[in-house]
């Protein structure tokens, strides 16, 4: 198969384009004022600090959850309707709007935390048009080279939307964001186009820049890429589900396919999971401020960057299995971290008051985290292309978003009870490990070269 370059950039780009609603708006701008506006929130109702921090992790959570069930449902029905009529782009325009007017309305959670409800229900309409693209732009994956590269795309397209959430992070804190004592940016300057510093419009900002970002950059998209001509003629909705149910009914005889997709629902749950309280537990754990995260941000983006590249170059070499494997230990690792340490404390050893060392170790998470999630998002892409067909990948990426969403209301969900039960946030995050440990021993039954479809 000849590559087309101009097609084949035009995908790479809705990585670009996409990747700072993840970067900045689930993992390390967002969440922190996020929860500071929630915790002062609740201390205004009379919660301690420790009370409202878990309050803040759980209404997260429950928002989290209900946006996973939503996209469990209606993900497969999609992807087969989809397929079944040979239209996918058509679908990437209109979950492009949930994108865009859901990632716009963030900038209305004030400070104090008003319209609290209001920014949650925003940020679960923008995830699922982030998440509702990303199957039917997936699902072009097959088409755009042979399969022997399909990996080295994956993860170069996974490592090109890191660099551009790297830029976007980085002009958020060089422009927009202000630090909360200073009033300033990371470039000692106020926030650009006069924007106020004390109703932390700098930092609200990110929302409608993560939308316009989006449009902009969603133009190469537009024009380089045109929905694929094969398969069969359209089909009816009727025929398209049917077919889809046939599909999951033969699960049962595809134990390969079978134990991915259960494999890859317990793994990619979890670690959505890790990138989603990542910052809620900065914030609330460790203290830290918009401003720090977001450098911390573009250190563990860039890292991202460069590990996810060579993540694709190994799953080229050696399949997506071995990275798949490596990349899970590495995130067992974070989770154990994670659980283990404090403020004032790092495995039940007491640390002075003023150590930075909790600061360096969660730097040093981040870059693991972002590399192994990275290299695993892009292998898992690899692994899913390697059980279907061009013609049935829309249909199979519906399978795959699924798996994906199907106990995603299940992670942040035991995640907010568990912070609830405990009134502890660390503990709040071990069960994630218990799901990376089931998702290593399914892939024991997945071959390392995938399975048609008999």
């Amino acid at each position: 198969m000849l590559l087309d370059k101009k097609r084949l950039w035009g995908w790479w780009f809705f990585d670009w384009a996409s990747q700072p609603y993840a970067t900045l708006l689930l993992t390390f701008i967002f969440p922190i004022y996020y929860t500071q506006a929630a915790r002062a929130h609740y201390m205004a109702l009379g919660q301690s600090g420790a009370e409202a921090g878990a309050s803040a992790q759980a209404l997260w959570g429950y928002g989290l959850a209900i946006t996973g069930i939503i996209i469990a449902g209606l993900a497969p029905i999609l992807g087969a309707i989809a397929d079944g009529r040979g239209q996918r782009l058509v679908w990437v325009w209109i979950f492009s709007l949930f994108y865009m007017l859901g990632a716009a309305g963030l900038w209305f959670l004030m400070p104090d935390g008003s319209n609290l409800v209001f920014a949650i229900a925003c940020f679960g309409l923008g995830l699922l048009g982030m998440e509702f693209t990303t199957i039917f732009t997936n699902a072009l994956l097959p088409g755009l080279a042979a399969r022997e590269e399909i990996g080295r795309i994956s993860g170069t397209g996974y490592a090109f939307g890191y660099l551009g959430g790297v830029v976007a992070l980085a002009f958020m804190l060089l422009l927009l964001a202000e630090n909360t004592e200073t009033g300033r940016t990371l470039l000692g300057i106020s926030p650009i186009f006069g924007l106020d510093p004390e109703s932390r419009q700098g930092t609200r900002a990110a929302g409608p820049f993560v939308a316009i970002w989006y449009a902009v950059f969603m133009i190469p998209f537009l024009l380089w890429v045109k929905e694929p001509r094969y398969g069969p003629p359209a089909q009816s909705v009727k025929t398209a589900l049917k077919g889809l149910g046939t599909l999951i009914a033969g699960l049962r005889h595809r134990r390969s396919l079978a134990s991915w997709l259960l494999s890859s629902m317990f793994a990619r749950d979890a670690l959505n999971a890790l990138y989603s309280f990542g910052g809620v537990y900065a914030a609330a754990v460790l203290g830290w401020p918009v401003f720090l995260a977001g450098v911390f941000g573009v250190v563990s983006a860039l890292s991202a960057a460069l590990i996810t590249w060579i993540g694709g170059h190994a799953d080229r070499a050696w399949g997506p299995r071995p990275v798949i494997w490596g990349a899970t230990l590495v995130l067992i690792g974070v989770c154990a971290i994670v659980i283990g340490m404090s403020r004032t404390s790092f495995f039940g050893i007491a640390l002075a008051a003023d150590s930075r060392l909790p600061d360096m170790v969660f730097f040093a998470c981040g870059v693991a985290i972002g590399g192994a999630g990275g290299a695993l998002q892009s292998a898992s892409r690899t692994m899913m292309v390697l059980h279907t067909t061009p013609e049935r990948a829309t249909e199979a990426f519906g399978l795959y978003a699924l798996s994906g969403k199907a106990t995603a209301f299940l992670a942040p969900l035991a995640i907010a009870v568990m912070t609830q039960i405990s009134g502890d946030q660390r503990l709040g995050i071990s069960p994630l490990i218990m799901m990376f440990l089931l998702a290593l021993i399914l892939l024991i039954w997945v071959k390392p070269q995938g399975e048609h479809e008999q």
